[in-house]
């Protein structure tokens, strides 16, 4: 299970994300399952070594398990950002990069690793499935998590668990924003999973930075989230970050940096970068909606978003779109 901590830890040092590896099973799969938890170390600047493992490729379901109470609107910013992964789904151009651009550098991955001959990956939203019950309470351990997870596909797939406001999970905000890692069933099928929680009402300094005020050291003023909905914005950031973590990384022997209990990822080699110029406790250069005042770096249509830097493989740099 890999644990994003959020931005707000690199707000005063540059800081690497480090993912320790461990393994456990989980008797509701009755199945193993591969976790990683980002930590903090000192910068590093090798390159992401590849470790000879298979990357996501081909068609790739994205199914989203909702836990808990999300408004229409706020389900619509999710599922507006997963399908705006994909060219085909983009609007007319506009002047915004979009979001497809963005995700792009992942296959960059794929066409230096022995995949190289895979189909590139393409990313469908698939099911949405509702649990506004709390079926099995508000305070979550991260076994329920894979159990929830296992509700969606278990072949070509990647299940999304989102927690609502109100969901306490294990290490959410004190060492978490979200995790990923993959479970195989007794069948023998593996699949990638990722939890995302909204943390709007818990830890909005560390999990929805910079988006709202963090909750210690310089008390730069928060930027306007671009859909008006701090703790979704912040969800898509953390998404955003998984996602190409595990596109690159599924089963803990792709792509990343450094030891192998503490390796760095797509995404977390480039911590609380979003645009030019950015340093410790400053996003970096943005855009702005003269309409909403919002910060953004990426546009689907009317929908904009605020996304982190992946780094690239092939210039071995952090690229941002702005």
């Amino acid at each position: 299970m890999a644990a994003f901590s959020g931005p707000l830890l690199f707000l005063f040092q540059l800081v690497a994300v480090a993912i320790s590896i461990s393994s456990s099973s989980s008797s509701c799969l009755a199945s193993s399952t591969s976790t990683r938890k980002l930590l903090v170390q000192e910068p590093q600047t090798q390159l992401l070594r590849y470790h000879n493992g298979p990357l996501l490729s081909g068609p790739i379901s994205i199914n989203l398990i909702w836990y808990g109470k999300f408004s229409p609107s706020q389900r619509a910013i999710i599922s507006d950002f997963i399908t705006s992964l994909t060219p085909s789904n983009q609007p007319p151009p506009s002047a915004a990069p979009s979001v497809a651009a963005w995700w792009s550098t992942t296959q960059k991955y794929n066409k230096k690793s022995k995949s190289s001959s895979a189909p590139p990956l393409t990313l469908a939203l698939a099911r949405h499935i509702s649990d506004e019950a709390y079926s099995i309470g508000k305070k979550l351990s991260q076994k329920q998590i894979v159990g929830l997870a296992s509700r969606g596909g278990q072949s070509h797939a990647v299940n999304v668990v989102l927690t609502a406001s109100d969901v306490v999970v294990e290490g959410f905000c004190s060492s978490r924003c979200g995790t990923h890692g993959s479970a195989r069933t007794t069948a023998g099928s593996k699949y990638a999973y990722i939890w995302v929680g909204n943390s709007e009402r818990q830890c909005p300094g560390q999990c929805a930075w910079p988006f709202h005020q963090p909750i210690y050291g310089p008390q730069i003023p928060p930027l306007l989230a671009p859909n008006n909905d701090v703790g979704l914005d912040g969800m898509v950031i953390n998404l955003g970050s998984l996602l190409a973590a595990t596109a690159t990384n599924p089963f803990g022997n792709g792509y990343f940096q450094g030891p192998a209990d503490a390796p760095l990822e797509a995404a977390s080699a480039c911590p609380g970068v979003y645009g030019s110029g950015a340093y410790p406790g400053y996003p970096g250069n943005l855009l702005i909606d003269p309409v909403t005042g919002g910060s953004y770096n990426a546009q689907n249509g009317m929908r904009k978003y605020l996304l982190p830097a992946l780094y690239d493989p092939s210039t071995s740099s952090c690229t941002t779109l702005v």
